[in-house]
């Protein structure tokens, strides 16, 4: 079993349109502070991101914020939060934000969303780190991105292994249960050889 006490996620600066989400993002925050897990993720007060970090906050949980400096200026930065870490660049703050956590959780967003969540599913598979990875698919939001996905299978471009590093699931606790019996993979006998 994964310990995960601290978790990242990965989630829009907007609401969005679709209640489901908000509330779907609400009751995560509710159930990270109920198991004590601690919430980082990228220091808004905005969007779902601001959304989660206050459900996590009003049910007395712990939340860290990562970001880049050029951002702490221009976006609304969430002042109440256990901690603040500020980083130089977006480079220093994804790394920062894997090296502070046991797993990932991807909510919904847009581009900056799924660029997070595609950079730390290529460093699990190229064994940078060895977190469990999940992917909260609320009111089918991810239906056609699980679908690419699936496609790229087919095509050759992304094997089934690596489609499975990504968990997928439209209930909290079940994706978390996934992340907990997660199994990293070996690495690729490529990665382990000694070609230059």
């Amino acid at each position: 079993m994964n310990n995960l006490d601290k978790i990242c996620v990965f989630c829009g600066s907007s609401e969005g349109n679709d209640l489901a989400i908000t509330e779907a993002a609400k009751k995560l925050g509710k159930i990270f502070a109920e198991r004590e897990i601690t919430l980082v993720y990228g220091a808004a007060k905005i969007g779902i991101m601001g959304i989660i970090a206050k459900s996590v906050l009003d049910n007395n949980g712990r939340v860290i914020g990562v970001i880049p400096n050029f951002l702490k200026k221009r976006e609304v930065v969430h002042l109440g939060l256990s901690k603040l870490i500020t980083t130089e660049n977006m480079h220093e703050r994804k790394l920062k934000m894997q090296e502070e956590s046991d797993g990932f959780i991807a909510l919904h967003g847009g581009l900056g969303t799924l660029e997070e969540l595609f950079e730390i599913i290529t460093w699990l598979q190229l064994g940078l780190h060895q977190k469990p990875i999940g992917l909260l698919n609320i009111n089918g939001f991810y239906d056609e991105l699980v679908k690419l996905l699936e496609t790229m299978v087919r095509k050759g471009f992304l094997s089934m292994d690596n489609y499975s590093l990504l968990l997928v699931d439209s209930n909290p606790e079940f994706l978390l249960k996934k992340m907990e019996e997660f199994k990293p993979p070996q690495l690729p006998k490529w990665l382990n050889s000694d070609r230059t």
